[in-house]
């Protein structure tokens, strides 16, 4: 989902999810190694990787944990004369929406190969890009983003993990409907439920917790802007800056931030505790991240990115979460 401003930005977002579709193939498992795929940027800054349609490709297609399953531009779809599949439900930023979908024979990513997926068919111009690489054949497997060599590893979950440097955080996430949610967080000093979305370019909070920092008198002056979904729908949202989010033992400060009550919230049972959907503009001050499904772990690894961004980093050195 992309965030259209009413007025000059702060900053700009993406975000979908996908409800799983009904005889959709399994994909292979990785082999022990894992596959490093090489990254790109689109113009909302969401990680892309080159996706090969049968024969035909590479078309750029958006990483999105948040999503549940791939899905692909209309315009893509009708070039390469897909058939048509069922109606599948889709789950946005804005509603829930019946997609017509179509049928790809084979999709492959970094040589390994899905086939027969019903991917809902989206307008290009809303997703802004081929298409979606969702994450459902991800929930086996560990997944790490290195924003300094702009490369994707996936890699089995049980496989031991290369040693990160000593000042990497970890973080013990939930298991809700499929998206790991960390619980070890807060905004100003408010504990939060924060779901990480490569999928979504700008951070993402509800109105509970803007009512909770307003009664603190921690909510800075809000700017109005519009967030519109895959689908096209929009909802009305106000965007600042909030002084200190607190994942683990490391701090993000001066964080654009937009608050509205968007559909994921509901989807995920988050509509009365405070939440937060934190997008690649947050993910992006890292070096590296690392997200372990089956194990609900995830790494946080701060560094260099930090100088180079309008947030900062500050970190409170009391140990990793495990």
């Amino acid at each position: 989902m992309k965030l259209r401003p009413l007025f000059p930005p702060l900053a700009a977002a993406a975000l979908a999810g996908i409800a799983p579709l009904s005889g959709q193939a399994p994909a292979p498992a990785l082999d022990e190694g894992g596959t490093v795929l090489g990254t790109e940027a689109d113009r909302w800054a969401r990680m892309t990787v080159p996706v090969n349609i049968g024969d035909r490709g590479p078309f750029p297609f958006v990483v999105d944990t948040g999503a549940e399953r791939t899905s692909i531009a209309r315009e893509l779809a009708s070039d390469l004369r897909l058939g048509l599949g069922a109606r599948a439900r889709l789950h946005s930023m804005t509603e829930v929406s019946q997609i017509q979908t179509v049928l790809i024979p084979t999709l492959e990513v970094g040589g390994r190969s899905v086939r027969g997926i019903n991917a809902p068919a989206l307008q290009r111009r809303y997703i802004g890009a081929e298409g979606i690489l969702g994450v459902d054949s991800l929930q086996s497997q560990r997944v790490s983003f290195d924003f300094i060599r702009q490369q994707m590893t996936v890699m089995n979950s049980h496989r031991r993990e290369e040693t990160w440097p000593a000042d990497t955080i970890v973080v013990t996430a939930r298991n809700r409907l499929g998206h790991l949610v960390l619980v070890d967080a807060s905004v100003e000093g408010l504990k939060v439920w924060v779901i990480l979305d490569t999928g979504a370019q700008t951070t993402v909070a509800n109105n509970v917790l803007r009512r909770k920092l307003e009664e603190k008198g921690r909510l800075r002056a809000t700017v109005p802007v519009m967030l519109q979904s895959v689908t096209g729908g929009q909802i009305a949202a106000d965007q600042t800056r909030v002084k200190r989010i607190r994942l683990g033992g490391i701090d993000i400060n001066d964080m654009p931030v937009a608050f509205a009550d968007v559909h994921p919230f509901a989807k995920l049972g988050l509509t009365k505790k405070p939440a937060l959907l934190l997008g690649m503009d947050a993910l992006r001050l890292f070096d590296r991240v690392s997200v372990d499904f089956p194990n609900r772990r995830v790494r946080l690894l701060g560094g260099s990115r930090s100088q180079l961004e309008g947030a900062r980093f500050a970190e409170a050195r009391r140990g990793m979460r495990l």
